[in-house]
C-alpha cells in the first residue's frame, strides 16, 4: 500500500462516524455530493466578497475560504463512502459525482481568480487560471482514457492533493496575516529582485498546483500513449 492509499484509508477511518450518521438520517450519496457543490459555491462567495469588501492587505477572507475548501473536500470523500456503505452505488451516481466535482473545482478557482484580479495580483491570477486548466485536464484525461478502456490513475497532483494544498495554504495565509497584522513584504538579500508578501504563503503553493496539475495531465497522456503502443505490439505479435 503506497502513502496515498494509506492516507486515504486513515481519512476514511476518521470520517466513518459521519458516514454512519448520514446513512441513519437517510441522506443519499447524491445529496452529499450536492452539499459539497453548495459548499464550494460558498467558497467562491467568500473570495468574491473579500475582493469587493476587503483591502489588499486584509487576507482573512483567504483563510476562511481555505477552511471552507477543506470542509467541501471532506464531502467529496463522504459521498463515495455513503454510497458503498448504504449499498447505493450506481452508474448515474458516479457520473453525477464526477460532473459536480468539476463544477465544484471551477467555482473554487473562480473565487480565487476574482480575488487576485480585484486586488491587483495580476501574475498570481494567471497562475490560478493555469492551475484551474491543469485541474480540469487531469480529470478530463482520466475520463477520456477510461472511456476508451485505458486505465489512467497516474500522477501526483490529483483532486485530493489539490484540495489539501490549496485549502491548507489558504488557511495558513489568513492565519499568518492575522498574526502579522496584514500585508507584509519581505526581500531576501540573496535575491534582491524577488519580493515576498504575506499572500505568497498562498500563491507559492498555488504555483506548485499549477505546475504539477498540468504535469500530471501530460503524464497521464504519455502513460495512455505507452499503453496503446504496448497493446498494439501485443496484437501484432499474435
Amino acid at each position: 500500500m503506497n502513502w496515498r492509499d494509506q492516507a486515504q484509508k486513515t481519512l476514511h477511518g476518521i470520517l466513518h462516524p459521519v458516514v454512519r450518521m448520514f446513512i441513519r438520517l437517510g441522506i443519499s450519496p447524491n445529496a452529499v455530493t450536492t452539499l459539497g457543490l453548495g459548499m464550494n459555491f460558498i467558497v467562491a462567495v467568500i473570495f468574491i466578497y473579500g475582493a469587493e469588501n476587503g483591502s489588499r492587505g486584509d487576507l482573512e477572507y483567504i483563510g476562511w475560504g481555505g477552511l471552507m475548501i477543506l470542509c467541501a473536500g471532506a464531502f467529496d470523500m463522504l459521498d463515495g463512502q455513503v454510497a458503498r456503505m448504504s449499498g447505493k452505488i450506481s452508474k448515474f451516481g458516479a457520473l453525477y459525482d464526477s460532473v459536480l466535482d468539476r463544477y465544484s473545482e471551477l467555482f473554487m478557482f473562480l473565487g480565487i481568480c476574482y480575488y487576485l484580479v480585484a486586488h491587483h495580483y495580476f501574475m498570481s491570477s494567471i497562475i490560478a487560471f493555469v492551475a484551474m486548466i491543469g485541474s480540469v485536464m487531469v480529470s478530463y484525461t482520466r475520463a477520456r482514457a477510461e472511456g476508451l478502456g485505458i486505465p489512467c490513475k497516474e500522477g501526483f497532483m490529483q483532486r485530493p492533493e489539490r484540495v489539501i494544498v490549496v485549502g491548507l495554504s489558504a488557511i495558513l495565509c489568513g492565519f499568518l496575516a492575522y498574526l502579522s497584522g496584514g500585508g507584509r513584504k519581505w526581500q531576501l538579500n540573496a535575491l534582491p529582485w524577488i519580493q515576498f508578501e504575506s499572500i505568497s504563503v498562498f500563491t507559492i503553493p498555488l504555483t506548485f498546483v499549477a505546475i504539477f496539475a498540468n504535469y500530471t495531465a501530460v503524464q497521464r497522456l504519455m502513460a495512455c500513449h505507452k499503453y496503446l503502443l504496448d497493446q498494439e505490439n501485443r496484437e501484432n505479435t499474435k
